[in-house]
């Protein structure tokens, strides 16, 4: 694991967010992109690194917002570029390239992986509606755009109400949502690394998330999602 590279990449990072409830016990909130590596903890489940928005970036994603599509896929080697030449050209659209190349390279470096794959996701509504939890090891989420994806601290949970046993009833409503629940939200800009169930020793276990809702005018979400190929 280089943290070199995590160092380096914190340096003029500040907080611009609330911080999560101090109950919320699975997760690791951190100024600094080496608060990340917490998530190797067996208790933690969702690694936070709260960091500033980008002005190019939010400026050229305001003013593009209806020019790209319905996002990309794409694989990258170490140290590669993301290809978003077929995106209009601009400043922004250079810093989101270099952007989504530091966070590659940066989860490729945790997760001692060979390659990293990534969704940019443009989304007009809510992807995945319902809590649940990612049938994953490890994945990155950054939200460039729009409200961030919503987690529940597990003392929150009754999850034997997670999936088909909610019985389609909404999450506030199937006995899934404790009593005095608190529901968080990951900034945007922010990124957040979540454990999934298959995690090594994580079965049964996985952060508790959900994609917002989005306001009715407001542009699409923007969502990065990052997972390490080996």
């Amino acid at each position: 694991m280089d943290l070199q590279l995590l160092s380096a990449a914190g340096q003029g990072a500040c907080m611009n967010a609330p911080w999560p409830s101090p109950n919320a016990s699975c997760c690791a909130c951190s100024d600094s992109p080496l608060g990340l590596t917490r998530i190797f903890e067996p208790a933690i489940q969702l690694a936070l690194w709260q960091r500033p928005a980008e002005p190019l970036i939010v400026d050229w994603l305001a003013a593009h917002q209806h020019d790209l599509g319905s996002g990309m896929r794409q694989v990258l080697a170490p140290g590669s570029m993301p290809d978003l030449g077929h995106w209009p050209a601009g400043a922004g659209r250079d810093a989101l390239a270099r952007d989504i190349a530091l966070l590659a390279e940066m989860l490729g470096e945790l997760l001692a992986a060979e390659n990293v794959g990534f969704r940019l996701e443009i989304l007009g509504k809510a992807m995945c509606p319902r809590l649940h939890v990612d049938r994953v090891g490890i994945r990155l989420l950054c939200t460039y755009r729009g409200p961030g994806t919503e987690w529940v601290e597990d003392a929150s949970l009754d999850r034997r109400f997670l999936g088909i046993a909610s019985g389609g009833k909404p999450d506030e409503h199937s006995g899934l949502l404790l009593e005095g629940h608190r529901i968080e939200t990951i900034p945007a800009f922010s990124v957040a690394l979540l454990k999934g169930s298959l995690w090594q020793g994580n079965a049964g276990r996985g952060i508790v998330h959900r994609s917002p809702l989005l306001p009715s005018n407001g542009g699409p979400r923007i969502l990065l999602a990052m997972d390490a190929g080996w």
